[in-house]
């Protein structure tokens, strides 16, 4: 009952104490009235704005570190460049393989441009037919930059980077291989080697496709070199069609004992 009463002091000396207070200031009675008839606002919500997400560009993606310069032998002569006629016909074969490549392997038109303009700088560079680069490149991977086969050949040309790891060196490692401008290169480096090495078109691709020790190589040689002639064709401005019917199967001979007893069942 004590502490109950001096509770009860407390707060009435400390309401006496409020009051005189606001009567000595009128101003924080005003003030405490506003306080507590004024609603409650919540606090303004800040939006932050999103930048929005924008796509790299197809060049971005498809860029590789531009390799050292090619070194040419004493006796080999150098690279000329085109004059203005033939740079014009140049530019018209490669729009010609570029729009019939694109609807053969279903590759976006933008997609088919990079590759065949790669393969057409690559070519001359290393001095090679660029449509058989093409050809091995359709041949292999369906223009596909990242397929990968079961033993490990990667890209658009289906390097094997694991062994040929340092032709990569200058363009990041083993890793550019997916990279479509690197792979290019490097399967066009090969391909020119195995070539000048075999001593004809047939026996390069025959050791590329990794059969050099074998009898036949299952015609891959045959299907590379189909592809590079339909090519010349659509590079020369003719018409070939997009799509290769398969061949009609051979009918099969059967003896007339055995149609009679194929009628009897």
């Amino acid at each position: 009952m004590t502490t109950m009463q001096h509770t009860l002091t407390f707060f009435g000396v400390s309401a006496l104490a409020m009051m005189a207070l606001l009567y000595m200031r009128p101003e924080l009675a005003h003030e405490a009235s506003q306080l507590l008839a004024a609603p409650h606002k919540p606090a303004p919500v800040v939006v932050v704005a999103r930048a929005p997400v924008q796509a790299p560009a197809l060049s971005a993606l498809m860029t590789a570190p531009a390799p050292a310069p090619a070194v040419l032998a004493p006796n080999e002569p150098p690279i000329l460049a085109l004059d203005d006629k033939a740079t014009h016909a140049n530019r018209k074969q490669q729009e010609f393989v570029t729009t019939w490549l694109s609807k053969r392997y279903r590759v976006a038109g933008d997609a088919a441009n990079m590759l065949v303009s790669t393969a057409y700088s690559t070519a001359r560079e290393i001095k090679l037919d660029p449509l058989l680069i093409l050809a091995v490149m359709a041949i292999e991977s369906g223009l596909n930059p990242f397929a990968e086969s079961p033993v490990g050949a990667q890209g658009l040309m289906q390097v094997m980077s694991k062994i040929h790891h340092e032709k990569f060196q200058d363009m990041g490692g083993t890793k550019a291989a997916l990279n479509p401008v690197a792979n290019i290169r490097v399967g066009s480096l090969i391909l020119k080697e195995y070539v000048k090495r075999g001593g004809s078109v047939e026996a390069g691709l025959k050791t590329y496709v990794g059969a050099a020790a074998f009898e036949t190589d299952q015609g891959y040689g045959s299907r590379v070199m189909n592809e590079y002639q339909k090519l010349k064709l659509v590079a020369s401005g003719k018409k070939v069609p997009t799509f290769t019917a398969p061949a009609a199967p051979k009918p099969v001979l059967v003896e007339k004992a055995s149609q009679e007893q194929i009628a009897g069942l």
